[in-house]
């Protein structure tokens, strides 16, 4: 829909869209008929086919591992569902393990959103199912009560409500400075709370490319460093050698800001290697190079295949840049672009090193060209572990997140609509915990059948990688 101008007439839009999608109809679920292992072996034919058991075996960790790896199943199933109809720059995969800690260009530790393989245009409604659906389906693996996780659901859908009128509160250039540091965290958390925030920051302050580096290599004879083989997680391949990676390098330093191509220039790419990352990510070809400075300092950056958003392929929504960010006359369009965009728009500071590149696809893939992404890797990124986290502190975490989902979707025009279709009251809040009830139903569902393809061989599994 077309998004009035000003913010009085954005929320009489917004409250007017009831009509058509009353708040209380969000809690129904609306499922289509569909084969949830089908379309992972879907997913699965794009994707470095030694690796598909890695990916399946990381999914039957449990349901909530099973959650993260089906962000296609999700948005198939939403493309029927009701919805308002108001569009903003999404996530597509904002589960509550899919936000964290990462460093500001300033050296700052802030928590944001921090995955954007699958952002799109879509429904604001897309990401906050996502995030309140993961928190009831990640209470029930911690076994919380059935009354704890509704409540978890719902204090995430609250904090992104409240949060979203408080961002419209602020004009457009305080909403795009807006950002979500540890200081800013800590009062919103209760005591026990706090602590276990103050440990991840700790812990997240060491992942350096410096601590990587230690980590992951070891020195050749002639002095030089080379990543050490952990298969299948971390491995030498064949794709390409430093020579013509060097030249990727070069491509994709070329359209970055000034001082980001003169810093990178500085560098030489030493050594690289295929990286398993994630759950959902597993088999899609992942990189990370290993640079070198002037004086030897290391610096590490990921290269990640992006592919069209699930968003489009399983949601219906339009395969193409954020809206307003028309491509040059003549360019391709480019799923590298795309998350790199998304990622820029969502996040309050973004690293500096994001880019991406083109290549020619092996004839073996049948695809004319393969999109890539490149960020730095690890630079002090951390994440709560959920496992730690009491059902209360679940709770109060999760409705941390909503809150920064809705600055995230407060930089699109189309959350000003989405403000006036939520209101004051709880009527969204309480559909969503009802929808998510309903939704971890199914997940548990389509879990078990995961675990009977495994079982009957019609997908393979290894386990414990």
């Amino acid at each position: 829909m077309d998004v009035p101008r000003t913010l009085a007439e954005s929320r009489a839009a917004g409250q007017a869209l009831r009509d058509r999608a009353p708040r209380r109809s969000q809690g129904t679920l609306v499922l289509p008929e569909r084969d949830p292992v089908a379309i992972l072996e879907e997913q699965n034919r794009d994707r470095l086919q030694e690796l598909v058991p890695l990916r399946i075996g990381r999914m039957l960790e449990s349901p909530f591992a099973f959650y993260r790896g089906t962000a296609a199943t999700m948005a198939h199933d939403l493309r029927d569902g009701p919805r308002s109809g108001v569009h903003v720059v999404a996530c597509g995969d904002a589960h509550v393990s899919n936000f964290g800690l990462f460093a500001s260009p300033e050296r700052r530790v802030v928590f944001d959103l921090n995955d954007f393989d699958e952002a799109c245009d879509a429904p604001w409604e897309w990401d906050v199912k996502r995030l309140a659906a993961s928190l009831y389906v990640g209470g029930r693996d911690k076994g919380m009560s059935e009354e704890q996780c509704g409540e978890a659901a719902r204090q995430s859908v609250r904090g992104y409500r409240e949060a979203l009128s408080d961002l419209f509160a602020r004009s457009a250039l305080e909403r795009f400075a807006f950002q979500v540091d540890t200081d800013t965290i800590e009062p919103l958390l209760l005591k026990e709370g706090r602590e276990e925030m103050r440990r991840t920051v700790r812990k997240a302050r060491r992942r350096t490319s410096e601590q990587v580096v230690q980590k992951i290599t070891a020195r050749t004879a002639d002095g030089r460093p080379r990543i050490v083989d952990q298969p299948p997680v971390t491995q030498h391949v064949d794709v390409a050698t430093v020579e013509e990676l060097t030249t990727l390098f070069e491509a994709y330093r070329d359209p970055l800001r000034a001082d980001v191509r003169l810093l990178l220039g500085q560098f030489e790419l030493v050594d690289f290697v295929l990286r398993v990352v994630g759950v959902g990510s597993v088999g899609t070809r992942c990189y990370i190079l290993l640079l070198e400075g002037p004086s030897g300092e290391p610096l590490i950056l990921q290269v990640k295949e992006a592919a069209t958003s699930v968003l489009s392929r399983y949601g219906g929504m339009p395969d193409a840049l954020p809206s307003g960010l028309a491509a040059a006359a003549g360019a391709v369009h480019s799923q590298g672009r795309r998350v790199v965009a998304a990622q820029r728009i969502l996040q309050a500071h973004s690293d500096p090193f994001l880019g991406w590149v083109a290549v020619e696809a092996p004839e073996r893939t049948g695809r004319p060209r393969m999109d890539f992404f490149w960020r730095q890797f690890r630079d002090m990124k951390g994440s709560v572990e959920l496992d730690r986290l009491a059902p209360h502190q679940l709770t109060r975490y999760g409705e941390l997140c909503g809150r920064v989902l809705a600055r995230a979707h407060s930089q699109s025009p189309g959350a000003r609509v989405a403000l006036g279709y939520l209101g004051r009251s709880d009527a969204f809040d309480d559909a969503m915990a009802r929808w998510s009830r309903a939704y971890a139903d199914v997940v548990e569902k389509d879990y078990a059948a995961l675990e009977t393809a495994v079982a009957s061989g019609r997908l393979p599994a290894e386990r414990g990688t």
